[in-house]
């Protein structure tokens, strides 16, 4: 049987695939959309809404437990552990239902549901057989989780982001491995809504967090509300019949076995390109198995193929899957004229609480990219008026500048409200504004960004631009 003829196959459905899709189909129209597991896109199905959901939740329990030094009383407070993720679930299937109106709203033509593999770099050969020959094509297929050795003789009761949330109900107790961003939102949720939470990590990582002087505080507030050691040592991990015995060194010397409900893996994800045969693409592969290509343009070497998303190992997050997912079908679209898209300056958050923020440079990239040319300011929240108001008053943040130029470079960030913060910042990085120029924006008072003005200024001042940061500044206002 001949090949079907097709000009661009988008091999992915989430996230990137779909706006590969959407941008390949301003050039042609014959686009395929190949989805060989579920639709619904990672972020909506088993990411970043359900976690949202659970750690919401627990935000209102651990709120309602601490509503006394306000002076108000909270009294009987019960977690109805079914009826929290009965919500999850429902709203997190609300969510997967406006993924799948999207994806239902293309041509039935248009897409095919089946796991496909390269026999050459234009060839894509089905399950079934079937094989289309395709002139350019876009590797969308998103990431898996990744287990470690301790745990991969576990079954019944380890639990991966996969899997968590379609739990009846909660667990009573629950070993965390991965004290990295999905690991600490999911860990912190479960412990404020009951559970016993234990977290083990290895290298002394906390969220990701680069700077060590915020990584040390960050640490030590998780700790105060359950066990964390990022510095784990643990010897075995036996399932039973009713959950886990994890055998390990505790943080206070003693080797103990503990029993859990659930392990949950939170060690990563890694690109989903293992059954793609891309060793017949005659590709170059990195360690990963991924196609060197392009960040500007996703372009895999001078072939018509193009990669995009979590699928690529660049940046495994919503906005840059769907960036990448643009620019990538784009080029695809138009090749061989390639064309470099708009990579936005680098934002993340973590949604802890305290929250995590990272903008533009971190420190490491500062480190080897600037050496000494860089300033960094500083503020701490324990002081800060309007967050001493709410009893949010934890945290760092960090500002980072160029010498000579007054450029404003990243930010890092722990502490309340980094979310919206970090927005901010990112816009700013992205505007290519000097620190006095950001320092001339209004400021509003009582906020947790004059928190922000304070770190700015104490960043100006150090790049030889501004005057010292005033103590007890009256004119920002009292606690500013």
């Amino acid at each position: 049987m001949n090949p079907i003829q097709i000009d661009v196959a988008v091999v992915g459905a989430g996230t990137a695939g779909m706006a590969a899709y959407r941008a390949a189909r301003v050039h042609t129209d014959s686009v395929l959309l190949i989805e060989g597991g579920d639709y619904g896109t990672t972020c909506a199905r088993v990411g970043c809404m359900p976690s949202k959901l659970l750690i919401a939740a627990a935000n209102a329990a651990h709120q309602a437990r601490h509503m006394e030094p306000f002076g108000v009383q909270v009294v009987g407070i019960a977690i109805d552990g079914a009826a929290v993720m009965a919500r999850v679930q429902r709203e997190r299937d609300r969510f997967v239902g406006f993924v799948l109106e999207t994806v239902n709203a293309s041509a039935p033509s248009a897409r095919l549901a089946s796991k496909v593999h390269f026999q050459n770099a234009n060839t894509l050969v089905t399950e079934q057989g079937w094989s289309f020959h395709a002139q350019r094509i876009v590797i969308a297929t998103g990431s898996i989780p990744v287990l470690p050795p301790l745990l991969k003789g576990l079954s019944e009761h380890l639990l991966t982001n996969e899997t968590i949330f379609d739990l009846p109900t909660l667990p009573k107790s629950l070993a965390v491995f991965g004290p990295g961003p999905l690991g600490m939102e999911l860990a912190q949720a479960m412990s404020r809504l009951g559970v016993n939470v234990k977290v083990f990590g290895i290298g002394g990582g906390v969220v990701g967090i680069h700077d060590p002087a915020i990584r040390d505080y960050a640490h030590k507030v998780f700790n105060a509300e359950f066990y964390l050691d990022t510095n784990a040592q643990v010897k075995s991990a036996a399932e039973t019949a009713t959950g886990v015995d994890i055998h390990y060194l505790h943080q206070d010397g003693n080797w103990q076995t503990e029993s859990f409900d659930y392990v949950l893996a939170a060690t990563g994800r890694m690109p989903n390109v293992a059954g793609l045969a891309l060793e017949n693409t005659g590709l170059q592969l990195d360690d990963h198995g991924v196609p060197v290509f392009d960040r500007f343009t996703l372009q895999c070497g001078n072939s018509p193929i193009f990669v995009a998303g979590d699928a690529s190992n660049d940046a495994p997050l919503l906005h840059e899957a769907a960036d990448q997912g643009r620019i990538a079908g784009d080029n695809a679209g138009r090749y061989p004229d390639s064309r470099s898209g708009l990579r936005r300056t680098p934002l993340a958050i973590v949604f802890t609480e305290p929250q995590v923020a990272s903008v533009g440079f971190n420190l490491k990239q500062l480190n080897q990219h600037y050496k000494d040319r860089f300033a960094q300011g500083v503020v701490s929240f324990e002081d800060q008026g309007r967050s001493r108001v709410m009893l949010r008053n934890q945290g760092i943040l960090k500002v980072y500048g160029e010498h000579g130029s007054g450029l404003f470079l990243g930010a890092e960030m722990f502490g309340p409200d980094a979310e919206h913060i970090a927005h901010l910042l990112a816009w700013a990085a992205q505007q290519r504004m000097t620190v006095s120029e950001m320092l001339d924006m209004p400021f509003y008072h009582p906020v947790i960004e004059e928190g922000l003005r304070t770190a700015l200024r104490d960043l100006n001042h150090k790049l030889l631009i501004g005057p010292p940061v005033v103590e007890r500044c009256m004119d920002c206002g009292p606690g500013a």
